[in-house]
């Protein structure tokens, strides 16, 4: 053996140091991986795979193999303890239960009238109080109050009448309750009627009589949206009470109005030689529109040009339309206006002729006045109730009925979809408080025209919601929205910020296709929060839900993938791209306006997102995930390419012998291509079955290139539109181009979209719609075998080519069944 040189041996040394480098840092990623793997079942942190402790994680035996890889992003199953027996519909959500309190009323309280009686409630640690009511020996309070049982560790329940002005450790009078004797309440039994308790005071003496009522119950009780939860880490009073409560809200009908402005006449003006640079302003609420300028040395001017607004029942504005005269390049003067309410529109919901209707215009006050003033001013004016007002992108629609109810009619709901909100786990933390991070959580579910929010549990990072709701679903093809949000109302002593514009914190969202469930089901799983922001994307947490879908009916389930996805009127008369956009901006500020005047406020920022308000925004990010969904998509495509070249190239010779056999037999016999088409996609339909996912779609952050987006494509996606750039040509020319290649991203979306149906119909995403396809395969396989080769041929040839009068204007039931079919835009973060 050589003698080694210097050099090798340094070389040699350098590569024992780098090997055991890389066995030290795969044992150590080995074990993180052990400690942090999950199964279906939730798990101690300190549990690591297969329930063994970390600390063993070291010594496991090597015939376990390998570990599965793990998703901090990826979505798993959960198995809870879900209730039975009578649980009035709360069968989704463990059970919880509570110690319900209403205080009612009091009367003949020993005190003087000039004190405000209150009553306080004192349970262990725990204290909480009613309303005060001014000047009065029978307070009427009619409060509702709520302790976690698991947090109960007191034996009685003390209720104390106080008044305001009393000193501290002075009370009317007292009425305790040992907690032993508080009977068991379960809906649906009838509510537990209140009583009259005595109340005494330190004498033993008699102060006055109290109402109330005590029970044991759940969170299905229907007292507890109105219970204020008296175990919070703080003390809740009144005001804070009302912004924590869970609440249920009825999204308003919206309709679009149509304003067509044809023309003007008897147009005067002070000048006699002035010629008129005219035109009409319309108005309704915030939304303004106007016509272009009309020129006319005549006293009649015309524009016919229609405007679209967006309004919501009750209606409470009215349309103003307004002629203004353009004097100068940045003045203009109103020549007269006419304030129109909704009350004197047409309501059409088909693409019948609207009467135009005169209208007398007022001159504007402080003007000079023009004597013998008659200009009027002729309008279409309807209520279009055929389409369906999209607040929401197409993708992520969750109702497609339109606004006129007489379209309802004749079509009952098809199913029941119903969500149970479990809990959340390891969210961030938002808030410091106590010289720890904390977060006050509620979540926000989104479907059709009932939103349901729960209740702000407060000062915890894993917060039990424990909430179920439910929607008739008329179109199964829809999307239900659940959002996290941190709610940053709450000050830090328990109090409302008031004053301060802070919003609410996304912390995550969660869309489930209900055409990806499968009927009778309950899918439960845990969903990753995932926050996408400038800096890069982070996980916030875990959102634990579960999710069944029922049929009601099966027809009327299989009917809805032959038709059309939105209304006709989206057909007959359809809205330009640029159209659409606008007015959904204009219907998401409307539901936002409304829902904010609500009893519980739902913020603005929390409509916006559910409602994807920032959905069109420019993206270098969105831009490569819809090129590479497209890829993915024809991926098969180009294998079959591969695989033919291959073939073409005798890689494998049993192979291509077998091709050309085949080939022979199919050339041969041409009547034997359609059936063996369609039995190989109806055998592959089979194969792939056993393939089929288990779990819905989610956010997905390969498929949206989240991990591998620039920092400076983040910030450029996370830009205010248009972009504060100091050069003005710069930001004109940078704001276009954002412009355009948001149509562009909008555009390679929609392809890659329908590339993807056309691949999910035989994966089995859609169980129902895999099952009709492959049904329709079988058959067609029939009917081409019995049915000569050409005749078929011919007839197809032949409906393809037919006549434009033969054709409807609605989409056929080939291309409503496609459309409705799911793609991976659910999975777009």
């Amino acid at each position: 053996m050589h003698a080694l040189t210097a050099h090798e041996r340094h070389g040699r040394l350098v590569a024992r140091s780098r090997n055991a480098h890389k066995i030290a840092r795969a044992r150590s990623s080995r074990s993180h991986s052990i400690s942090i793997a999950t199964s279906s079942e939730p798990r101690s942190p300190e549990v690591g795979h297969l329930g063994l402790p970390v600390a063993m994680a070291g010594v496991l035996p090597r015939s376990f193999g390998p570990l599965p890889p793990y998703d901090e992003f990826g979505i798993k199953e959960t198995r809870p303890r879900l209730p039975g027996g009578r649980t009035a519909g709360y069968d989704l959500v463990e059970r919880m239960e509570y110690l319900y309190v209403r205080v009612v009323k009091a009367r003949e309280l020993r005190w003087k009238a000039e004190f405000d009686p209150f009553a306080e409630l004192k349970l262990g640690s725990y204290s909480c109080s009613t309303r005060h009511i001014e000047k009065t020996v029978g307070p009427e309070w009619n409060d509702v109050f709520a302790f976690s049982r698991e947090r109960i560790q007191a034996s009685f329940l003390e209720v104390h009448v106080r008044g305001r002005g009393f000193a501290a450790d002075e009370y009317v009078g007292r009425a305790r309750f040992d907690l032993g004797d508080v009977p068991v309440r379960v809906p649906p039994d009838s509510a537990l009627a209140p009583q009259w308790h005595h109340v005494f005071d330190r004498n033993g003496e008699r102060g006055g009589e109290v109402m109330l009522a005590l029970w044991v119950g759940t969170q299905a009780d229907e007292c507890f949206p109105l219970a204020v939860h008296a175990d919070a880490a703080f003390p809740v009073d009144a005001d804070l009470a009302a912004h924590i409560r869970c609440k249920q809200y009825a999204v308003p009908r919206l309709w679009y109005v149509r304003v067509n402005v044809i023309e003007a006449r008897n147009i005067e003006f002070a000048d006699k030689a002035r010629v008129g640079e005219l035109f009409v302003r319309s108005r309704v609420s915030t939304q303004v529109l106007r016509t272009k300028t009309c020129v006319s040395r005549l006293p009649s001017y015309g524009w016919n040009e229609d405007h679209l607004f967006v309004a919501a029942e009750p209606f409470e504005d009215h349309l103003v339309i307004s002629v203004e005269d353009r004097v100068k390049v940045d003045k203009e003067e109103v020549i007269g206006h006419v304030h129109i309410p909704f009350t004197d529109f047409e309501r059409r919901w088909d693409a019948r002729p609207i009467r135009p209707r005169w209208y007398n215009l007022v001159q504007p006050e402080g003007d000079k006045k023009i004597d013998k003033f008659s200009s009027k001013v002729c309008v279409r004016l309807c209520l279009e109730g055929g389409y369906r007002v999209l607040s929401e992108p197409i993708h992520y629609l969750s109702d497609v009925r339109p606004a006129a109810r007489e379209l309802w009619h004749g079509r009952p709901p098809i199913g029941l979809v119903e969500l149970g909100i479990h809990n959340a786990f390891g969210l961030s933390a938002l808030r410091a408080r106590n010289g720890r991070g904390s977060c006050d959580a509620y979540c926000v579910a989104k479907y059709g025209s009932k939103w349901f929010r729960t209740q702000t549990v407060i000062d915890s990072l894993a917060p039990r919601f424990h909430q179920q709701c439910f929607w008739e679903v008329h179109d199964h093809c829809t999307v239900l929205t659940v959002a996290v949000f941190h709610n940053c109302q709450i000050g830090d002593s328990g109090g409302l910020v008031t004053g301060d514009p802070v919003k609410d914190v996304l912390l995550g969202k969660v869309r489930i296709r209900l055409s990806t469930l499968e009927t009778g089901r309950i899918h439960t799983h845990a969903y990753p929060l995932i926050s996408l922001h400038g800096g890069g994307i982070k996980k916030m947490g875990e959102l634990h839900l579960a999710v069944r879908f029922s049929s009601t009916s099966t027809l009327g389930l299989l009917q809805t993938y032959g038709r059309p996805h939105l209304p006709p009127m989206h057909y007959h008369c359809p809205l330009s791209v640029v159209q659409q956009e606008t007015l959904r901006r204009e219907a998401v500020a409307v539901i936002a306006h409304r829902l904010g005047r609500a009893d519980l406020p739902l913020r603005r920022e929390c409509v916006e997102h559910l409602c994807e308000a920032h959905g069109h925004r420019w993206s270098m990010r969105r831009s490569k995930a819809h090129f590479f969904r497209i890829m993915a998509a024809l991926a098969p495509l180009f294998a079959a390419v591969r695989w033919f070249y291959d073939i073409c190239r005798w890689r494998n010779p049993v192979t291509t012998v077998a091709v050309h056999i085949i080939y022979a037999m199919l050339v041969c016999c041409p009547n034997l291509i359609l059936p063996t088409f369609f039995l190989y996609k109806f055998c592959l339909g089979l194969w792939n079955y056993r393939r089929r996912p288990r779990h819905p779609w989610h956010v997905d952050t390969k498929v949206s290139h989240a991990e591998t987006a620039h920092l400076d494509e983040l910030d450029e996606e996370f830009d205010e539109f248009p972009t504060a750039r100091p050069h003005e040509v710069v930001r004109m020319r940078y704001d276009r181009l954002r412009s355009l290649g948001a149509r562009i991203q909008e555009m390679v979306g929609d392809v890659a979209a329908h590339v993807e149906r056309a691949r999910c119909v035989m994966t089995w995403r859609d169980p129902r719609a895999t099952t009709m396809y492959m049904l329709l395969c079988l058959c067609c396989a029939v009917v081409t075998f019995v049915a000569p080769f050409q005749a078929v041929a011919l007839l197809t040839g032949f409906y393809l080519m037919r006549h434009p009068s033969l054709r409807q204007r609605l989409p056929d039931v080939p291309s409503n069944f496609f459309r409705r079919l799911p793609c991976k835009v659910d999975c777009l973060l």
